[in-house]
């Protein structure tokens, strides 16, 4: 009967995780998902506490048990509510690094268990999953906690001489003290754990070089490598819900990244071999050229376009989300609104440093997501727009990447903003973004520059209009 009861819970998890990822495909349903799939998982937790049972004993030591959820749960809920939406890619980093960890370790103490046992030698096919998860799981630790570090600042971007020729030795070298341990050419716990440091160390080369602009694609790439370490931890204890966790978050991370970099026009080789992203030497233009002046334009001549205008859309960047200015951003579209001014939000799949980071940061301010368009959808209805207004977004507007071939951006789909009347980019310096790489749209004709910390400018703005 329990063993029945534990069965039928690991299903209601199962499928709770595939409906709550199916509501999380939009905006509308995504918190309610998350819950779905939360209620999911805590049944299976609980169930396995109290219903599981392995050559006829059950689970005993509570005590640890609990504490270590208690401890987690404390954490975890503290961490999320206290971090700020700027610090967001940073929290999802870590806690990302944290699901490759846990499945790292699940798999050394398997080892070590097995070890014990006896039965290394006798078992192939649960050594394969042991040490497969061990080495996806330890790339993604350490790999994530490197993309943390970068995107809080206090690891910079390196580039290691012949890096790419130590990452394919370190691979390789994993790749064949695998299948030396596996086949018994090779047994013990050093080989084991040295398959370890190379992974480890492989994480972290391999994240490393690779530059912000690109760290969206890595976040999402890491999450994938996470959902597949788990479930290898699914097929180790023959768990069906922490398979089916593990597989969905594998297939969505790799989904993701895939979509991320076709929004980049780049393979994922190019991102992770290539040297896109790395900040630019003297912070000039994309080309080499000269870009002439900029213009700029004050406070009361942008409230009075936008006052005027039929159409506004707003482009959401970092530089919104370092000042904190969502909710004011959206304070100013009401006040729009109320003089008969349509505003949408324009949306570029890459904006910010993680996957759909503008995204949350407008949920956050209880935005319409009726109002936050599609990069293809906001180029379609730019055209009729009379002011776009810029808010901290720099590679994601920038022409060259329409426009010249010599650009590192080449290719890469970009919001399409010169197509609208007036383009009024609002910026703390005339500094290149995070690509490093200068943006020929502050130079031309249409564009202005209003210069301040977004939330500043956008109060500033929202008491102009407010006295129109």
């Amino acid at each position: 009967m329990e063993s029945t009861i534990l069965q039928l819970s690991y299903l209601i998890g199962s499928v709770t995780f595939i409906i709550g990822l199916k509501m999380l495909s939009h905006p509308d349903s995504a918190r309610k998902g998350n819950m779905v799939a939360a209620v999911g998982m805590t049944i299976a937790i609980l169930a396995t506490i109290f219903l599981y049972e392995h050559n006829g004993e059950k689970l005993h030591n509570f005590g640890w048990i609990f504490a270590g959820l208690a401890v987690g749960t404390i954490v975890g809920t503290l961490a999320a509510k206290r971090v700020q939406m700027t610090a967001m890619p940073e929290m999802v980093s870590l806690f990302n690094g944290m699901g490759g960890a846990c499945a790292m370790l699940i798999s050394m103490v398997e080892y070590n268990h097995m070890q014990h046992a006896g039965e290394a030698a006798a078992t192939t096919g649960t050594m394969l999953v042991i040490v497969l998860g061990m080495v996806i799981g330890t790339v993604s630790f350490a790999g994530s906690i490197i993309a943390w570090g970068k995107l809080n600042g206090s690891i910079k971007d390196r580039t290691i001489p012949a890096g790419q020729i130590l990452n394919f030795l370190m691979m390789g070298g994993v790749v064949v003290l695998s299948v030396m341990l596996m086949t018994g050419m090779a047994s013990g716990a050093a080989v084991f754990y040295g398959i370890a440091a190379l992974a480890a160390l492989y994480g972290v080369l391999f994240v490393m070089p690779i530059g912000g602009a690109d760290m969206p694609v890595v976040i999402s790439l890491l999450n994938s490598f996470t959902g597949c370490a788990a479930a290898f931890g699914g097929f180790l204890y023959d768990n069906p819900v922490m398979l089916t966790g593990g597989i969905l978050v594998g297939s969505a991370g790799t989904i993701l990244t895939i979509l991320m970099c076709k929004a980049m026009n780049r393979s994922l080789k190019n991102v992770l071999i290539g040297s896109f992203g790395a900040k630019a030497t003297g912070g000039g233009g994309a080309g080499g050229k000269e870009q002439g002046n900029y213009k700029e334009i004050s406070m009361n001549d942008t409230a009075t376009l936008m006052a005027y205008a039929q159409k506004v859309m707003i482009i959401p960047g970092y530089g919104l989300a370092v000042a904190q200015a969502q909710h004011t951003c959206h304070e100013l579209e009401k006040v729009l609104n109320e003089k008969g001014v349509e505003v949408s939000y324009g949306i570029h799949p890459v904006a910010g440093r993680m996957p759909g980071h503008m995204n949350v940061l407008l949920a956050e301010a209880d935005v319409p997501y009726e109002k936050l368009l599609e990069m293809e959808d906001a180029n379609d209805q730019m055209g009729g727009t009379n002011v776009v207004l810029i808010l901290g977004a720099n590679d994601v507007v920038n022409p060259a990447a329409k426009e010249d071939p010599s650009s590192p951006i080449y290719g890469m789909p970009i919001l399409e903003v010169e197509k609208a009347d007036h383009v009024i980019v609002n910026k703390r310096s005339m500094k290149p973004g995070y690509a490093g790489i200068e943006n020929e749209l502050f130079f031309r004709p249409k564009s202005s520059m209003l210069f301040g910390d977004a939330k500043k400018v956008l109060q500033s703005l929202v008491g102009e209009l407010k006295q129109m």
